[in-house]
């Protein structure tokens, strides 16, 4: 793959910001005709660095007012049951993100609830229930310093 050059990024960094912007819009901003324009953002989808258009969601204007990160420590770290556990997590909509980690525990877990008793049916009707599983470690955030889907270009 060919690295980015500076009207890639500056592409990329105004579709962050507002994906909706037409063709026009974008090829005035970064200095280009609209053909041209549009060649890069199709080349970008291409090649995979532009993935998916989406609307980001206000959690708590939906009511999912909590948020909770897990630590899950496995009884064992052998392929098939990292595997298993990954497919399970994959199909909960509560689990926003679900990272395999280094350290002292195994993955780290982002969940959103309504409200502690959602929470309380989340973990024990489907985190728990899980085999393989040796500690989860639940950490509820009091408010949110920071948060973007915009990756720096």
């Amino acid at each position: 793959m060919s690295a980015l050059d500076a009207i890639d990024r500056k592409i990329l960094a105004l579709l962050q910001t507002d994906s909706r912007m037409t063709m026009q819009e974008l090829a005035d901003k970064v200095g280009l005709s609209v053909s041209p324009c549009h060649r890069r953002v199709k080349l970008l989808e291409e090649r995979g660095v532009i993935s998916r258009y989406i609307a980001t969601v206000d959690q708590k204007s939906i009511g999912l007012h909590v948020s909770v990160f897990i630590s899950i420590k496995l009884a064992r770290q052998k392929e098939e049951d990292l595997n298993r556990f990954a497919r399970a997590i994959s199909k909960w909509d509560e689990v926003l993100e679900c990272y395999l980690m280094t350290g002292n525990r195994d993955y780290l877990l982002r969940v959103v609830a309504a409200d502690l008793s959602s929470y309380e049916a989340f973990l024990k009707n489907k985190l728990t229930r899980l085999d393989g599983i040796a500690s989860i470690e639940s950490s509820f955030a009091l408010s949110q310093v920071k948060y973007s889907t915009a990756l720096p270009v």
